[in-house]
């Protein structure tokens, strides 16, 4: 094996797989990276038996490729090198089954390989009924549901983020039994054969960090029994899936609620976030809102701090009042992209209901906490 590569390209490529690395994985060579090089491309390969990334790079004017060859790197050391090397073009040779020379007009580094007979064998290969979504969409849905997911690994299904369709319907849903996240998302086209998976959530995040800005590439997901591969740009994605059976999300949602309440989300966010600056639990952080006159109101109490309050004028005449997780309020605002949200009200020990204010494909829940 023997190349010539352009750093930055290397580099980009390098820090793509490494979110695979895991220096905790009881198999000593998956904290390597795999280089698999051939007449046409180099493809870096990095797993942790959890997830799996690939990346590919074309021959071209910023990959020379002499001799083909594949060898194992130990993922710390090529990066560090890579990353601090000055040189604009690095030179990559395989001396033997184990020794990796790197080396530049003025560096040099002599680095121990793994042998790739070593390195596990991957599945990447991809299905032929998979769903296709904007890079963009997909994104936002990780982004305005992944949040709600739960850490709680006693109820391992709810770590993870339940994606089903129905027809040409792609329904995503995470919830921690205190809150929920729902999306719906319409498909170009339908699966041959729906599917209901469950995707661990900290996996999706580290997919999400892959995932850049742009307007025309899409996303395909390739869902096998026990895994999901994402394709998109030159990376492969590999996420192992969640066993078991994730709760019907949609009959947690009331069907009718006392009313509405539409307000700025910016003043509305910035009045929670004040409100709980005196609030020194920061797990529960508790808040009540209270409506009355035309009048919104949020306070927060702390014995040993003091008491904030916060006014906002409101079109409602209704009289009501209810208590909830400030922090909880304030990540589900944060996924709204419309300048108004739209509260809904079913009781004061009932869920409230977020909504953007021009549709209704997103809907956030939040259960009211107690506090007498």
């Amino acid at each position: 094996m023997k190349f010539k590569i352009k750093k930055n390209i290397l580099l980009d490529a390098l820090n793509d797989v490494s979110k695979a690395l895991s220096s905790k994985n009881i198999i000593p060579i998956l904290s390597g990276i795999k280089f698999n090089l051939t007449k046409e491309k180099l493809e870096l390969t990095a797993s942790d038996n959890d997830i799996t990334i690939k990346t590919f790079i074309e021959k071209s004017d910023d990959l020379e490729i002499i001799d083909s060859g594949s060898i194992v790197i130990k993922g710390k050391y090529i990066l560090d090198i890579i990353r601090k090397l000055d040189d604009d073009f690095v030179n990559i040779e395989k001396l033997d089954d184990s020794k990796v020379l790197i080396y530049t007009e003025n560096s040099e580094f002599n680095l121990n390989g793994i042998s790739v007979s070593e390195y596990p064998p991957i599945d990447l290969e991809l299905t032929t009924d998979f769903i296709t979504i904007n890079v963009n969409k997909f994104k936002e849905i990780i982004n305005q549901t992944n949040y709600a997911s739960s850490t709680d690994e006693a109820r391992v299904v709810l770590t993870g983020l339940n994606l089903k369709t129905e027809g040409n319907i792609l329904e995503c849903s995470a919830t921690d039994s205190y809150r929920l996240a729902l999306k719906k998302v319409q498909l170009e086209k339908k699966l041959e054969n729906d599917i209901n998976i469950i995707i661990p959530s900290k996996n999706l995040s580290e997919l999400y960090k892959l995932l850049t800005e742009t307007v025309d590439e899409n996303i395909e997901l390739h869902i096998f029994n026990n895994k999901i591969i994402c394709r998109f740009s030159n990376i492969l994605f590999q996420s192992r899936l969640i066993n078991g059976t994730y709760p019907n999300t949609t009959n947690l949602i009331p069907k009718e609620t006392l009313f509405d309440l539409k307000v700025n989300k910016r003043d509305f966010y910035n009045m929670v976030d004040r409100a709980s600056i005196l609030n020194n639990d920061r797990d529960n952080n508790v808040i009540t809102l209270e409506i009355n006159n035309k009048m919104l109101k949020i306070t927060s109490m702390s014995l040993e701090i003091g008491k904030v309050e916060e006014k906002m004028n409101v079109d409602c005449d209704e009289k009501f009042k209810i208590s909830f997780s400030s922090r909880y309020m304030m990540e589900a605002l944060r996924t709204i992209n419309t300048n108004d949200v739209v509260l809904s009200f079913v009781g004061e020990v009932k869920p409230i209901l977020l909504k953007e204010s021009t549709n209704e494909d997103l809907i956030g829940l939040i259960l009211p906490i107690r506090t007498y």
